[in-house]
């Protein structure tokens, strides 16, 4: 597997990168967001680690000029405690995932795996899909249209959107979500789900507003309803 890790910080990119390369990963290294631009075109990785502030070109920018071509996962490092807002700016630009300086280097790595595990499809989930005649899931293809439109789903997105299909009609608690889409890596960022669900709602719903797929079960988890639309 290929890992990009975009950092103007020297000391952080070699020390990720030699991490990375002690798992058995194939690291390439950029100090800016140009070069980690130009290398994620010649290099086309399998995740993409990004510094959020660089000079010239900063991570958010990177991740949407990345997001026009390709669906590869993105992880952003931020040298500040993250936010609600600042998980929906790095989603709306098409990020995965959000990890916090100081990085602790096996938490590092857990997440890589972890961001890879979810872009792949497991058998189970290509013999499933959806399709009422407004929202159609195809999981082999990993596509998703609106209205015959289709939507653009991160990979963390589209993994929790498997989920709960495969668990349609049940409500799925937000411990459980964490740990199937995210992974155990994951059990207290309680916030994800929330944040996450809130983002696909905009992505699939008629109404983000008033959702009919995806429903809150207050402080219990979520359920998606089908539809039956003629």
């Amino acid at each position: 597997m290929k890992i990009l890790i975009v950092d103007d910080e020297q000391a952080i990119r070699d020390a990720l990168g030699r991490k990375l390369r002690r798992e058995g990963f194939n690291v390439f290294l950029a100090g800016s967001g140009i070069d980690g631009l130009r290398m994620f075109h010649t290099e086309r990785p399998d995740v993409v680690v990004l510094d959020i502030v660089m000079p010239e070109m900063d991570g958010l920018t990177v991740c949407r000029r990345i997001r026009e071509i390709a669906e590869t996962p993105v992880m952003m490092l931020s040298a500040n405690a993250i936010t609600e807002e600042d998980i929906v700016e790095g989603l709306n630009a098409g990020a995965d995932e959000y990890l916090v300086k100081p990085i602790r280097l096996n938490e590092f790595v857990a997440r890589v795996q972890a961001l890879l595990r979810r872009s792949q499809m497991t058998g189970n989930e290509a013999k499933t899909g959806y399709n009422d005649g407004y929202l159609n899931v195809d999981l082999q293809r990993r596509q998703v249209h609106v209205e015959d439109t289709k939507i653009h789903l991160t990979p963390t997105e589209f993994k929790l959107l498997v989920v709960l299909i495969e668990n349609a009609g049940r409500v799925v608690s937000q411990r459980e979500l964490l740990e199937q889409v995210w992974g155990h890596e994951y059990v207290d960022d309680i916030y994800y789900p929330r944040v996450y669900i809130s983002q696909l709602r905009r992505k699939i719903e008629p109404d983000a507003a008033n959702p009919i797929y995806i429903l809150t079960e207050h402080r219990v988890g979520y359920r998606f309803e089908k539809q039956n639309r003629t």
